[in-house]
This record gives structure tokens, C-alpha cells and sequence, in this order.
């Protein structure tokens, strides 16, 4: 495993831009994109050098355009402070969520109830629209790999891989983990398991009633559902747009720049700040979301383990210990900080997944994962269907806000993708893109769900019915070191939580420093305290339905961005020289 975590870490490294230079001509207006490590004479009235983004190797379609990385920045240092930063894509992504977090935290009870509202009536009325566009990612990510347009080669027909495919693959792998693997890899097959079993109202495709088979296949059916080709289609979306709009076409690596084709030179005014706001909103609400549920899940194991309150209380408690640890990793920069934590972290959930494979019911989760394959594949027309489902519990209970989610999270994580693929041919990066990280999610859940059912249905009936943030660990109750390994779950648990924190707050700051990565430190240590902070706000006005009332909130907006994103997509392929 240690090279698969050293590889991700080096991938971790290049999520800031290879330099560039951008030369532009004063009587041609033409710019030449160079290579950093390039030598190029010129006068210092004549050219202009910025941070940008490698240059296409070989024919491309690349975009003219005058813009230049930063130009509309406000740069100044007040009481030693740095800044560099948009003005009005910083100025009102921070405002807004600040007065979010002020009004929710001086008026907890009042919010809640609002929360719960908008989740109600959003979920109830407009889940199809969540279906409807995740089905829209996946059509054409597959489509696309079996046109002609697949051929295309992301940085120009003649860039090259910047890693192997044993490297690429191990970073896909670990782009796949997370707190969310953590939190609902055993309650999510378990709670499908009973509810289909016993047939209740939230039991996907009306459940498998008194059939402990059907049950078992239903749900890990669903469970591989919210995991599967949906999750990685949308960041294979966001990835692919990110990649070609800017190792091709020459723009910004930022949500603007893919509507290049659609808004042309207006994507540098405020339909193109629009753009980046929401795609702030939605990563910042997204990762608040993750981060809440990981305090929730830590502070119920340390009760378990150590019998401390689980609280409100010690929530907040939790997640400022952790934000502090992740200002920390921030400051110590990506190679220093970042890098060793989540060599840790991909080191402790290997060994945690092998422990539960050898010691829990290796037999069943051997079988089981193509079994749970195939069920997958058998039921994945009727899961996806948007309209007329008759099990409206489980689309709107946990469908809807798993592609809320997983839309939320693809700035940041298409983003990732998008910078160390490369060199890839967009047949070969969307096949690995949907393939490797959704098996390795299929496996995890194969091995922790399936464990859990099986004491469920061994007679251990503790699992089942545990708080859903306490079932990993009575899961791992039953199994041997289970002192140790529930230790290794919460430790896990808060290491996601500082990289998620750290990486999330340096991709934000991309966005809002006007497509710069080499920003101050300052900005991203405020983006990582306001992730925190949106995460106490949520908890404490609502909780875990708060969480998810505001990724349907800011996930519902960006989706019918993306939506019109693949069109752009489209656009882009068609213009780029193929074999």
C-alpha cells in the first residue's frame, strides 16, 4: 500500500498549476502559451507573465482570448496581512456564507425548522431533477466513450502521460475515499437490508418483504446505486470540462472557463462570476456537510470507546480541534501537511478493510462482490428511473441527497481529477474515471455492509438498531481488536476531515483568487475556518438534516449548471483535431 499512498501524494502536490508563461504581443494581441522551463527574449513593455496552465502539445483548438490570469484581482497587504483575490466572486461568496453561519448560529431553534422545510419540500417536489440530471452525466460520459470523440487527447495530441497507469489508478483509488465511505459504509446497506426486508415505506423499489435473499440483493443494489456510475459520471463531468478547457483550449482551470462555448468573452463578467460563486457555495456547503457528519460519527465512537458525552458539545468541540489541526496542515503547506496525513490515512483504511475481509465473513464478501455486481447492474434501469417511482421514501430520503451531494462535491473533486489525467485520451480517462474508483467503493461497501448483515442475521440485532453514526463501530464490536480497530475508525474519520478541510479550502481559493493557486496562504487558512464554521452553524441548526437541506440547496442550482456544461463539453470535443 505504500506506493499507492506515496503516488497519491504525489498527485496531491500537483494540485497546484505548473507555471506558465503567457506572452502576449502588443501589436498582434496573440498569445503564445511557453512552458516555465522555457527561454523566451522579450521586452519587458512587450510581454506580460502569469500564472497559468501547461501548454497543448501539438495541434489544438486553442482560444484567443485577451484575458489574463488575475487581471481582475484586488492585491494589497493591510495590518501584514496578504490578499490577492477576486473582488466580487470573493466578496460575495463570503459574505453570503457568513451571514449564513451568523444567522444560524444566533438563532438555532428558529433555523432548524426552516431547514427541515426546504429539505421537505425540495426533496418532495424536486428529486427527479437530481435523478434527471445524474442520469444526463452518465449518458454521456458513456456515450462519449464510444464515439469518435473519445479519441481526443486531453493537453493536445502529442502530451503524455504525466503518471503510469499503476500510478493514475492508485489516485483514482484514493480520489474514492472518504468520510462518506466511513459514515454510511455499514449503516447505508444495513438500513436498506431491514427496511427492504420488512417492506416499509423506505425500502428501495418497494423492498423484498420476509425475503432475506431478495432483501440482501436489493440492497446492495441500492447501496452500489448511490456509489456507482452516477457519483463518478457527474465528477467525470466536471473533470473532463476542467481538463479540456484548460490543457487544450488554453483557459483558466476553473468552472467558468466551460461555458467558453456558450458565453464566449462573457464568462469573464458576471455571468462567468455567477459560475464560480455557485460552484463556491456548492463545494464549500458539500464539504460542510462531510465534515459534519464526521464530527457526528467521531464523537459517537468516542462515547463508545471511552464513554464521553456525545453532544452538541462535544461536536463543536471536535470539529474546532480538527479545523485547528487542518489550519495547521494548511500552513504547513501540501508537500508537508496534506501529503503525510493522507499517506496516513490511505495506510490505516487499507489495513482496516483487510482486517474486516480476513476476519469478518471473507467467504460471504469473496461471493458477494460479484454478486452484488451483478444485482447492481440488474436493477440500476429501475433505481435511476426519475418519474412515476412508487418507493418515493427512498428516492427522497436518500437518493435525492446523495446526488445533491456528490454534485456539491464535484468542483473539488473534478478538479483533483482533471489535474493529474493529463496526457490521457478521453476514452481512457472516462473509462477509468467510472470504473476503478466505483469498484473500490463496491468492495468497501461489500465488505462492511456485508459483515453487518451478517451478524444481523446471525442474531446480533445491536447493529440494526444503533443510532446510524454508531453502527460502524458495534459492526466492529463483534469482530476481534475491536478496541483497536474502532480506535483506527475514529482516527480515520478525523484525518478525512483535515485533508477533505485542507484540499477543499485550496481548490475554493483557486476559484475565488480569479484562477490563482499561488494566492496567499491567509485566504485559504479563512476558507478552511469558514468550512468549520458552516459545519457548527449546520449541527447546531438542525443537524443531520440541516446537512442535508444545504447540499439540496446549493447542489440544485449547480446541477443545472452542469447540465448545460455537457453541452459545452460537446462543443469543445467537436473542435479538437482527432487520430
Amino acid at each position: 500500500m505504500k506506493w499507492a499512498v506515496s503516488i497519491y501524494y504525489e498527485a496531491v502536490s500537483v494540485l497546484r498549476y505548473r507555471k506558465t508563461r503567457i506572452r502576449v504581443n502588443a501589436t498582434t494581441s496573440t498569445k503564445e502559451f511557453l512552458l516555465s522551463d522555457q527561454t523566451q527574449s522579450s521586452s519587458s513593455n512587450e510581454d506580460e507573465v502569469v500564472e497559468g496552465i501547461p501548454a497543448p502539445e501539438g495541434p489544438t483548438d486553442l482560444i484567443d482570448t485577451d484575458y489574463v490570469i488575475g487581471q481582475d484581482n484586488i492585491q494589497t497587504s493591510k495590518f501584514g496581512i496578504d490578499m490577492d483575490l477576486h473582488g466580487k466572486v470573493f466578496m460575495v461568496s463570503s459574505l453570503v456564507v457568513l451571514f449564513f453561519v451568523i444567522i444560524t448560529l444566533a438563532l438555532p431553534e428558529q433555523m432548524g425548522p426552516v431547514f427541515n422545510g426546504m429539505r421537505g419540500w425540495l426533496t418532495g417536489n424536486l428529486s427527479w431533477v437530481f435523478l434527471f440530471a445524474a442520469n444526463v452525466f452518465v449518458l454521456v460520459t458513456v456515450v462519449l466513450i464510444f464515439t469518435p470523440l473519445g479519441k481526443v487527447r486531453l493537453g493536445g495530441p502529442e502530451a503524455t502521460p504525466d503518471f503510469s497507469y499503476f500510478g493514475w489508478f492508485a489516485m483514482l483509488f484514493a480520489a474514492g475515499m472518504g468520510i462518506g465511505l466511513m459514515f454510511y459504509g455499514v449503516a447505508e446497506p444495513l438500513t436498506h437490508f431491514s427496511t427492504a426486508l420488512d417492506g416499509t415505506s423506505g425500502a428501495p423499489l418497494s423492498g423484498a418483504q420476509g425475503d432475506d435473499r431478495g432483501a440482501i440483493s436489493l440492497s446492495m443494489a441500492a447501496t452500489i446505486f448511490h456509489w456507482g456510475l452516477h457519483p463518478w459520471g457527474t465528477y467525470a463531468v466536471v473533470a473532463l470540462a476542467l481538463a479540456l478547457f484548460s490543457y487544450n483550449k488554453g483557459l483558466p482551470l476553473t468552472m467558468r472557463s466551460i461555458f467558453y462555448p456558450i458565453l464566449g468573452e462573457r464568462i469573464w463578467g458576471w455571468p462567468g462570476h455567477v459560475i464560480d460563486i455557485l460552484a463556491v457555495f456548492a463545494t464549500l456547503f458539500g464539504l460542510a456537510t462531510s465534515l459534519g457528519l464526521g464530527a457526528t460519527q467521531a464523537s459517537s465512537g468516542l462515547h463508545y470507546l471511552f464513554d464521553t458525552p456525545n453532544n452538541n458539545v462535544t461536536m463543536v468541540i471536535l470539529i474546532m480541534g480538527i479545523t485547528a489541526v487542518a489550519l495547521g496542515s494548511v500552513v504547513a503547506g501540501v508537500d508537508k501537511g496534506v501529503q503525510r496525513l493522507s499517506m496516513l490515512n490511505m495506510g490505516l483504511a487499507f489495513l482496516l478493510l483487510l482486517f474486516v475481509i480476513i476476519v469478518g465473513p471473507t467467504l460471504m464478501i469473496a461471493t458477494g462482490f460479484f454478486e452484488n455486481l451483478l444485482s447492481y447492474a440488474t436493477h440500476l434501469p429501475a433505481l435511476s428511473n426519475p418519474f412515476g417511482r412508487e418507493d418515493a421514501g427512498f428516492v427522497e430520503g436518500w437518493t435525492a441527497f446523495y446526488w445533491a451531494w456528490w454534485i456539491s462535491w464535484s468542483p473539488f473533486v473534478g478538479m483533483f481529477i482533471a489535474r493529474v489525467s493529463r496526457g490521457r485520451t478521453v476514452r481512457e480517462f472516462l473509462t477509468a474515471v467510472l470504473l476503478v474508483p466505483m469498484l473500490v467503493s463496491v468492495l468497501w461497501m461489500t465488505a462492511f455492509g456485508g459483515a453487518a448483515i451478517e451478524q444481523y442475521l446471525s442474531g446480533f440485532e445491536g447493529v440494526a438498531d444503533a443510532a446510524v453514526e454508531l453502527q460502524l463501530f458495534e459492526m466492529l464490536g463483534q469482530l476481534p481488536l475491536s478496541s483497536i480497530t474502532s480506535f483506527v475508525g475514529i482516527v480515520l474519520v478525523m484525518v478525512f476531515f483535515i485533508t477533505s478541510s485542507d484540499s477543499g479550502s485550496l481548490v475554493i481559493d483557486a476559484i475565488t483568487a480569479g484562477g490563482k493557486v499561488d494566492a496567499p496562504r491567509s485566504q485559504r487558512i479563512f476558507w478552511a475556518l469558514i468550512e468549520g464554521a458552516i459545519a457548527i452553524a449546520l449541527l447546531l441548526g438542525g443537524g443531520l438534516e440541516a446537512l442535508q437541506a444545504a447540499v439540496l440547496i446549493t447542489g440544485l442550482p449547480f446541477a443545472l449548471v452542469l447540465l448545460v456544461g455537457c453541452y459545452a463539453i460537446v462543443k469543445g470535443l467537436l473542435s479538437e483535431p482527432r487520430p
